[in-house]
């Protein structure tokens, strides 16, 4: 083995000039709103005896910890590696999401089940009082979700997640209060329910199988494995390529390792030109930090046939 292309004086560079750093005020300002809007939905739901602000009060309630989590996992996802984490707690950010998605699933299932019962038995509703709470909604949560509107976290994703779903909860209350003023209609407000939680379940399918695909070390979605195998191939000097490995550590901070096989006979000088052209080229594919394993025509790898 003639050498390792791991220069850690550079990675390091690379790894603050690249990495985003995270806003998690943010979530707690998404968390405060949540809590505190939740409350006033119990009290607002029990009086307009509206199932949809009823139901989303519960679900917000449940918001309101899994946001706190989220909160607590994005501030300790910025501590840097150490002995025990030695490619730092970037990764506890998807704790976050994962517990977030789950808690989205569960309320959803919730208001599903109300809607579907507040169907078949149907019941008047206080809709003026629904209107005004369901501005006051859109008011708030509408808020929250523009302070998360530009962070692509996994975590901050499903935090945006869960606030877009508050809003489109109330606009759905909005529309069936605004129709329900002037028509009786009692089983909008559930039908809009329904359509809701719905679209929201779609969401969380994408969203749980995007963290799931995270944890299990899956390829990048935006790498193409086979496209920088080949433009791996195509460097001046480089004979073949193997032992490719690709993963994400919060679907953001993408790594790499990658075993290159040069021309036999090559100096120290033009292996170390091989590498450093190696590592621009994976910085071109959007990969923060690569770990070169240079050999020469005549090694046995062990890992040159199969990989584990």
């Amino acid at each position: 083995m003639v050498g390792h292309g791991h220069n850690h004086k550079n990675a390091h560079s690379h790894e603050k000039k690249h990495v985003h750093v995270h806003d998690s005020s943010n979530i707690g300002i998404a968390f405060f709103l949540n809590l505190v809007f939740s409350i006033i939905e119990i009290v607002g739901g029990y009086f307009t005896n509206s199932v949809a602000i009823l139901s989303d009060a519960l679900h917000d309630l449940g918001d309101s910890f899994s946001l706190a989590l989220a909160w607590y996992f994005q501030k300790l996802s910025k501590k840097k590696r150490d002995s025990e984490y030695s490619y730092g707690y970037r990764r506890f950010s998807l704790l976050g999401a994962l517990i977030n998605s789950v808690v989205l699933l569960i309320g959803s299932i919730f208001v599903i089940i109300e809607s579907v019962n507040r169907l078949v038995s149907p019941e008047n509703a206080d809709a003026k009082g629904m209107f005004l709470l369901a501005v006051f909604g859109i008011l708030i949560n509408g808020a929250a979700m523009l302070k998360l509107r530009k962070n692509n976290s996994l975590n901050e994703r499903t935090v945006s997640l869960h606030l877009m779903e508050d809003v489109l909860g109330w606009v759905a209350v909005l529309v069936a209060s605004a129709v329900m003023l002037f028509v009786d209609i009692p089983i909008l407000d559930p039908i809009l329910s329904l359509g809701i939680a719905c679209y929201i379940l779609f969401n969380i399918y994408n969203n749980l199988r995007d963290t799931l695909r995270v944890i299990l070390q899956g390829v990048p979605e935006n790498i193409d494995a086979g496209e920088l195998e080949k433009s791996l191939s195509n460097v001046e000097g480089i004979e073949s390529v193997h032992d490719l490995h690709l993963w994400t550590m919060d679907g953001e901070y993408n790594i790499s390792s990658v075993h290159i096989v040069v021309e036999t006979g090559r100096n120290s000088s033009g292996i170390t030109e091989i590498k450093n052209q190696v590592k621009q080229l994976m910085k071109q594919f959007n990969i923060q930090h690569s770990t070169v394993e240079i050999e020469q025509g005549e090694e046995n790898c062990e890992y040159s046939d199969n990989c584990c």
